[in-house]
Protein backbone atom coordinates (compact mmCIF):
# COMPACT_ATOMS: atom_id res chain seq x y z
CA UNK A 1 0.00 0.00 0.00
CA UNK A 2 1.48 3.66 -0.87
CA UNK A 3 1.76 6.42 1.33
CA UNK A 4 -1.50 8.20 1.87
CA UNK A 5 -1.73 11.70 0.23
CA UNK A 6 -0.73 14.41 3.36
CA UNK A 7 -4.80 15.72 3.58
CA UNK A 8 -5.62 12.04 3.93
CA UNK A 9 -3.35 11.45 6.52
CA UNK A 10 -4.17 14.09 8.48
CA UNK A 11 -7.93 13.41 8.75
CA UNK A 12 -7.08 9.60 9.46
CA UNK A 13 -5.16 10.85 12.84
CA UNK A 14 -7.81 13.40 13.32
CA UNK A 15 -10.37 10.35 13.55
CA UNK A 16 -8.51 9.20 16.64
CA UNK A 17 -7.79 12.68 18.17
CA UNK A 18 -10.39 13.75 20.07
CA UNK A 19 -12.57 11.35 22.59
CA UNK A 20 -15.14 14.06 22.97
CA UNK A 21 -15.64 13.93 19.04
CA UNK A 22 -18.64 11.23 19.49
CA UNK A 23 -20.43 13.71 21.51
CA UNK A 24 -19.90 16.80 19.18
CA UNK A 25 -22.92 18.45 17.05
CA UNK A 26 -21.01 19.33 14.18
CA UNK A 27 -21.41 16.86 10.80
CA UNK A 28 -19.43 14.09 10.05
CA UNK A 29 -16.41 15.05 7.63
CA UNK A 30 -17.44 11.58 5.93
CA UNK A 31 -20.92 11.86 5.60
CA UNK A 32 -21.77 12.03 2.03
CA UNK A 33 -25.12 13.35 0.57
CA UNK A 34 -27.08 10.16 -0.24
CA UNK A 35 -25.76 8.02 2.20
CA UNK A 36 -28.44 5.66 2.75
CA UNK A 37 -30.23 5.06 -0.70
CA UNK A 38 -33.10 3.50 -0.69
CA UNK A 39 -32.13 0.32 -3.37
CA UNK A 40 -29.36 -0.66 -0.06
CA UNK A 41 -30.41 0.10 2.71
CA UNK A 42 -34.10 -1.54 2.05
CA UNK A 43 -32.42 -5.05 1.75
CA UNK A 44 -31.22 -4.90 5.35
CA UNK A 45 -34.37 -4.31 6.76
CA UNK A 46 -36.00 -6.89 5.16
CA UNK A 47 -33.71 -9.47 5.90
CA UNK A 48 -34.63 -8.07 9.79
CA UNK A 49 -38.21 -8.83 8.52
CA UNK A 50 -37.89 -12.22 7.44
CA UNK A 51 -36.42 -13.36 10.67
CA UNK A 52 -39.39 -12.82 12.43
CA UNK A 53 -41.36 -15.34 10.75
CA UNK A 54 -44.99 -14.07 11.55
CA UNK A 55 -48.53 -15.15 9.41
CA UNK A 56 -49.66 -11.85 8.16
CA UNK A 57 -51.04 -11.29 4.96
CA UNK A 58 -48.79 -10.10 1.77
CA UNK A 59 -50.08 -6.84 1.78
CA UNK A 60 -49.90 -6.66 5.48
CA UNK A 61 -46.48 -8.32 5.43
CA UNK A 62 -45.23 -5.26 2.71
CA UNK A 63 -46.61 -2.79 4.69
CA UNK A 64 -44.88 -3.77 8.02
CA UNK A 65 -41.25 -3.97 6.30
CA UNK A 66 -41.81 -0.56 4.65
CA UNK A 67 -42.32 0.95 7.81
CA UNK A 68 -39.52 -0.64 9.33
CA UNK A 69 -37.41 0.11 6.47
CA UNK A 70 -38.34 4.22 7.49
CA UNK A 71 -37.64 3.89 10.88
CA UNK A 72 -34.45 1.89 10.62
CA UNK A 73 -33.01 4.83 7.95
CA UNK A 74 -34.20 7.27 10.58
CA UNK A 75 -32.60 5.75 13.39
CA UNK A 76 -29.45 5.19 11.48
CA UNK A 77 -29.22 8.84 10.07
CA UNK A 78 -29.17 9.93 13.18
CA UNK A 79 -26.70 8.20 14.65
CA UNK A 80 -24.36 9.42 11.77
CA UNK A 81 -25.31 13.10 11.87
CA UNK A 82 -25.02 12.86 15.58
CA UNK A 83 -21.48 11.44 15.27
CA UNK A 84 -22.42 8.31 17.86
CA UNK A 85 -21.23 6.31 14.44
CA UNK A 86 -18.50 7.91 12.59
CA UNK A 87 -18.03 7.73 8.95
CA UNK A 88 -14.91 6.24 7.22
CA UNK A 89 -14.48 5.55 3.22
CA UNK A 90 -12.88 2.55 2.41
CA UNK A 91 -9.66 3.96 1.51
CA UNK A 92 -9.66 6.26 4.68
CA UNK A 93 -10.68 2.82 6.69
CA UNK A 94 -7.32 0.95 5.02
CA UNK A 95 -5.05 3.63 6.08
CA UNK A 96 -6.74 3.97 9.32
CA UNK A 97 -6.66 -0.57 10.30
CA UNK A 98 -3.18 0.13 8.83
CA UNK A 99 -1.51 3.32 10.61
CA UNK A 100 -3.78 2.86 13.95
CA UNK A 101 -3.74 -0.48 14.41
CA UNK A 102 -7.16 -0.54 15.34
CA UNK A 103 -10.05 -3.24 15.28
CA UNK A 104 -11.48 -3.85 11.38
CA UNK A 105 -14.41 -5.80 12.25
CA UNK A 106 -16.41 -7.82 9.17
CA UNK A 107 -19.54 -8.63 9.67
CA UNK A 108 -20.32 -10.42 6.25
CA UNK A 109 -22.07 -13.62 5.72
CA UNK A 110 -19.36 -16.41 5.59
CA UNK A 111 -20.55 -17.18 1.55
CA UNK A 112 -18.93 -13.32 0.83
CA UNK A 113 -16.32 -13.52 3.56
CA UNK A 114 -14.81 -16.83 2.25
CA UNK A 115 -14.27 -15.25 -0.62
CA UNK A 116 -12.11 -12.32 0.00
CA UNK A 117 -10.81 -10.81 3.28
CA UNK A 118 -9.10 -8.14 4.88
CA UNK A 119 -5.78 -9.36 6.30
CA UNK A 120 -5.39 -9.26 10.20
CA UNK A 121 -9.66 -8.07 10.41
CA UNK A 122 -12.19 -9.72 12.96
CA UNK A 123 -14.74 -11.77 11.21
CA UNK A 124 -18.07 -12.05 12.76
CA UNK A 125 -21.62 -12.15 10.86
CA UNK A 126 -24.66 -10.20 12.12
CA UNK A 127 -26.18 -12.37 9.33
CA UNK A 128 -24.99 -15.96 8.07
CA UNK A 129 -26.51 -18.41 5.80
CA UNK A 130 -29.47 -20.34 6.81
CA UNK A 131 -29.05 -23.92 7.77
CA UNK A 132 -32.21 -24.78 9.19
CA UNK A 133 -34.10 -27.68 7.93
CA UNK A 134 -37.11 -27.17 9.05
CA UNK A 135 -40.46 -26.51 6.93
CA UNK A 136 -40.04 -22.53 6.87
CA UNK A 137 -36.66 -22.58 6.64
CA UNK A 138 -37.44 -24.83 3.24
CA UNK A 139 -40.07 -22.78 1.89
CA UNK A 140 -37.42 -19.60 2.34
CA UNK A 141 -34.95 -21.69 0.52
CA UNK A 142 -37.10 -22.62 -2.32
CA UNK A 143 -38.48 -19.26 -2.29
CA UNK A 144 -35.35 -17.59 -2.50
CA UNK A 145 -34.35 -19.70 -5.46
CA UNK A 146 -37.53 -19.26 -7.34
CA UNK A 147 -37.36 -15.54 -7.18
CA UNK A 148 -33.71 -15.19 -8.63
CA UNK A 149 -31.52 -16.83 -6.40
CA UNK A 150 -30.48 -19.35 -8.99
CA UNK A 151 -29.44 -16.41 -11.36
CA UNK A 152 -27.32 -14.02 -8.62
CA UNK A 153 -26.61 -17.03 -6.38
CA UNK A 154 -27.91 -15.15 -3.56
CA UNK A 155 -29.03 -17.34 -0.49
CA UNK A 156 -31.41 -17.00 2.50
CA UNK A 157 -29.60 -15.82 5.61
CA UNK A 158 -31.11 -15.63 9.30
CA UNK A 159 -29.83 -12.88 12.33
CA UNK A 160 -27.12 -13.93 13.98
CA UNK A 161 -28.84 -13.40 17.75
CA UNK A 162 -25.72 -14.17 19.54
CA UNK A 163 -23.63 -11.16 17.57
CA UNK A 164 -23.35 -8.65 20.72
CA UNK A 165 -22.69 -11.48 22.72
CA UNK A 166 -19.52 -12.32 20.32
CA UNK A 167 -18.11 -8.70 19.97
CA UNK A 168 -18.23 -8.40 23.62
CA UNK A 169 -16.34 -11.97 24.05
CA UNK A 170 -13.63 -10.39 21.88
CA UNK A 171 -13.46 -6.90 22.37
CA UNK A 172 -13.78 -4.23 25.29
CA UNK A 173 -16.23 -1.98 25.04
CA UNK A 174 -13.83 1.15 24.86
CA UNK A 175 -12.50 -0.69 21.57
CA UNK A 176 -12.00 1.36 18.58
CA UNK A 177 -13.80 -0.79 15.90
CA UNK A 178 -14.29 -0.36 12.29
CA UNK A 179 -17.06 -1.90 10.77
CA UNK A 180 -17.30 -3.59 7.49
CA UNK A 181 -19.66 -5.26 5.12
CA UNK A 182 -19.94 -5.98 1.00
CA UNK A 183 -21.85 -3.13 0.48
CA UNK A 184 -21.80 -0.94 3.98
CA UNK A 185 -25.91 -1.70 5.14
CA UNK A 186 -25.69 -4.59 7.24
CA UNK A 187 -22.30 -3.00 8.84
CA UNK A 188 -24.61 0.06 9.66
CA UNK A 189 -26.81 -2.21 11.14
CA UNK A 190 -24.67 -3.77 13.23
CA UNK A 191 -22.82 -0.61 14.20
CA UNK A 192 -25.96 0.52 15.65
CA UNK A 193 -26.21 -2.81 17.66
CA UNK A 194 -22.85 -2.37 19.26
CA UNK A 195 -23.85 1.46 19.96
CA UNK A 196 -27.22 0.38 22.12
CA UNK A 197 -25.06 -2.43 24.02
CA UNK A 198 -22.55 0.19 25.28
CA UNK A 199 -19.56 0.39 22.34
CA UNK A 200 -18.02 4.00 22.06
CA UNK A 201 -15.68 4.06 19.59
CA UNK A 202 -17.58 2.92 16.34
CA UNK A 203 -16.58 3.84 13.03
CA UNK A 204 -18.72 2.57 9.70
CA UNK A 205 -17.18 2.01 5.99
CA UNK A 206 -19.55 3.80 3.70
CA UNK A 207 -20.21 1.83 0.83
CA UNK A 208 -18.19 -1.32 2.33
CA UNK A 209 -15.74 -3.35 0.37
CA UNK A 210 -17.73 -3.15 -3.15
CA UNK A 211 -16.67 0.25 -3.33
CA UNK A 212 -13.08 -0.38 -2.31
CA UNK A 213 -10.48 -0.15 -4.62
CA UNK A 214 -7.79 -3.18 -4.17
CA UNK A 215 -5.28 -0.90 -2.83
CA UNK A 216 -7.20 0.59 0.42
CA UNK A 217 -6.89 -2.82 1.56
CA UNK A 218 -4.17 -5.72 2.39
CA UNK A 219 -6.56 -8.21 0.54
CA UNK A 220 -6.87 -12.26 1.51
CA UNK A 221 -8.82 -14.38 -0.56
CA UNK A 222 -9.07 -15.48 -4.42
CA UNK A 223 -11.88 -12.67 -5.44
CA UNK A 224 -11.11 -9.28 -5.49
CA UNK A 225 -13.46 -7.51 -2.96
CA UNK A 226 -15.62 -6.24 -5.65
CA UNK A 227 -17.00 -9.41 -6.81
CA UNK A 228 -17.12 -11.65 -3.16
CA UNK A 229 -20.88 -11.04 -3.05
CA UNK A 230 -21.95 -12.65 -6.93
CA UNK A 231 -22.78 -16.10 -7.39
CA UNK A 232 -25.01 -18.25 -9.29
CA UNK A 233 -25.32 -18.02 -13.02
CA UNK A 234 -24.80 -14.84 -13.51
CA UNK A 235 -21.39 -15.29 -12.44
CA UNK A 236 -20.52 -18.17 -13.88
CA UNK A 237 -20.65 -16.65 -17.23
CA UNK A 238 -19.52 -13.24 -16.37
CA UNK A 239 -22.80 -10.95 -16.65
CA UNK A 240 -22.77 -9.00 -13.47
CA UNK A 241 -22.05 -5.53 -13.55
CA UNK A 242 -19.04 -6.18 -11.21
CA UNK A 243 -17.53 -8.70 -13.61
CA UNK A 244 -18.29 -6.32 -16.22
CA UNK A 245 -16.14 -3.63 -14.80
CA UNK A 246 -13.36 -5.85 -13.70
CA UNK A 247 -13.41 -6.82 -17.61
CA UNK A 248 -12.53 -3.60 -18.65
CA UNK A 249 -9.49 -2.80 -16.39
CA UNK A 250 -7.88 -7.06 -16.63
CA UNK A 251 -8.88 -6.61 -20.76
CA UNK A 252 -8.93 -9.62 -23.20
CA UNK A 253 -7.99 -12.64 -20.88
CA UNK A 254 -10.57 -11.46 -18.37
CA UNK A 255 -13.24 -12.13 -21.10
CA UNK A 256 -12.38 -14.77 -22.80
CA UNK A 257 -12.59 -16.99 -19.77
CA UNK A 258 -16.33 -16.15 -19.45
CA UNK A 259 -16.58 -16.62 -23.20
CA UNK A 260 -14.80 -19.99 -23.33
CA UNK A 261 -17.41 -20.80 -20.37
CA UNK A 262 -20.44 -19.53 -22.58
CA UNK A 263 -19.48 -21.50 -26.16
CA UNK A 264 -18.47 -24.53 -23.70
CA UNK A 265 -22.78 -24.66 -22.13
CA UNK A 266 -23.96 -23.78 -26.07
CA UNK A 267 -22.03 -26.73 -27.03
CA UNK A 268 -23.29 -28.80 -24.19
CA UNK A 269 -26.85 -28.23 -24.56
CA UNK A 270 -26.78 -28.43 -28.37
CA UNK A 271 -25.25 -31.85 -27.93
CA UNK A 272 -28.19 -32.38 -25.28
CA UNK A 273 -30.78 -31.25 -27.82
CA UNK A 274 -29.98 -33.45 -30.39
CA UNK A 275 -29.58 -36.61 -28.54
CA UNK A 276 -32.83 -36.01 -27.25
CA UNK A 277 -34.02 -36.13 -30.81
CA UNK A 278 -31.81 -39.68 -31.62
CA UNK A 279 -33.12 -41.32 -28.25
CA UNK A 280 -36.63 -40.23 -29.00
CA UNK A 281 -37.54 -42.06 -31.85
CA UNK A 282 -35.48 -45.08 -30.65
CA UNK A 283 -37.64 -45.25 -27.58
CA UNK A 284 -40.92 -44.87 -29.34
CA UNK A 285 -39.65 -48.01 -31.63
CA UNK A 286 -38.89 -49.95 -28.43
CA UNK A 287 -42.10 -49.20 -26.95
CA UNK A 288 -43.49 -50.89 -30.31
CA UNK A 289 -41.56 -53.86 -30.48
Amino acid sequence: MAAPPLGLARRVAGVFASPAMAHSGSRPQGLRPGLLPAKRWSGVVRMGAVVGGGQEGEEDEELRQTKEQAAARRRWETLIREQKIKTLTPREAGYTFKLTDKALLDVRPSNERQKAWVKGSTWIPIFDIDTSVDLGGLSKKVSNFVMGGWWSGSSTLSLNKNFVQQVEEKFSKDTDIILVCQKGLRSLAACEQLYNAGFENLFWVQGGLEAAEEEDFEREGSQPFKLAAIGGVSEFFGWTDQQRRQAAKEGLGYRLVFTGRLVGALVLLDALFLGAQRIGPLLQEMQTH
